[in-house]
């Protein structure tokens, strides 16, 4: 490949996303690729502030609030992190991107999508995701599997994360080109080996361009 690769790895709170993120670098790493592992938010110092704002404060955020100080993560973190990655030729994994701030703040929290949008576009400077893995699974599985401390976000409710997942759907049928579903309620080794497929036939169609 001539250049890098941005894969993220999107889905609600509870679904996998994190443990196949985990497998596919080993994967990758293991054929060769030079791969790099990053999150939104928190991935660089600056945005670790962030995320623990927003994630563990015990203060009531807005809504506004809420979704500029992950627009500002996510600026932060294209410009010093994932754009010298690709421009290096790495494959960048990562850990929600753009998708989640359009299902958390946008239908979750009742925002106004297109405006999501548009802000989101600055905070990319052009930078788009070449796969995106939306991993979904039931509220019932995603609670079982949640048997840790939640965070603020998981401490939003049944409804709250229904609309969540409502609204990766509708992304993906928005974008089924970039956003490929799928069924995480499967087991983890069968949902890593759809994973792999689609990140192998990534692979090989940009290598082919």
């Amino acid at each position: 490949m001539q250049k890098g690769l941005f894969i993220t790895f999107e889905g609600t709170d509870g679904s996998g996303k994190t443990t196949q993120l985990n497998l596919i670098k080993e994967y990758l790493e293991n054929k060769g690729f030079d791969c790099v592992v990053t999150r939104e938010p928190g991935a660089l110092d600056f945005g670790k502030k962030i995320r623990d704002i927003l994630l563990n404060s015990d203060e009531n955020i807005s809504d506004n609030a809420e979704m500029f100080l992950f627009l500002a993560d996510r600026a932060q973190h294209i410009d010093k992190f994932i754009k010298p990655a690709l421009n290096d030729g790495k494959i960048v994994l990562c850990d929600r991107h753009v998708d989640s701030t359009l299902a958390y703040q946008g239908y979750g929290r009742n925002r106004d999508v297109e405006m999501l949008r548009k802000l989101n576009n600055i905070a990319v400077s052009g930078v788009i995701p070449d796969l995106t893995l939306l991993f979904d699974v039931s509220e019932e599985n995603a609670a079982k599997r949640l048997d840790r401390v939640k965070d603020r976000m998981e401490l939003s409710g049944k409804e709250f994360y229904n609309a969540v997942r409502r609204g990766y759907l509708l992304l993906q049928k928005e974008e089924p080109q970039r956003i490929k579903l799928i069924d995480a309620n499967n087991s983890i080794n069968i949902v890593y080996n759809i994973s792999k497929e689609l990140i192998d036939e990534l692979i090989s169609r940009k290598s082919g361009e």
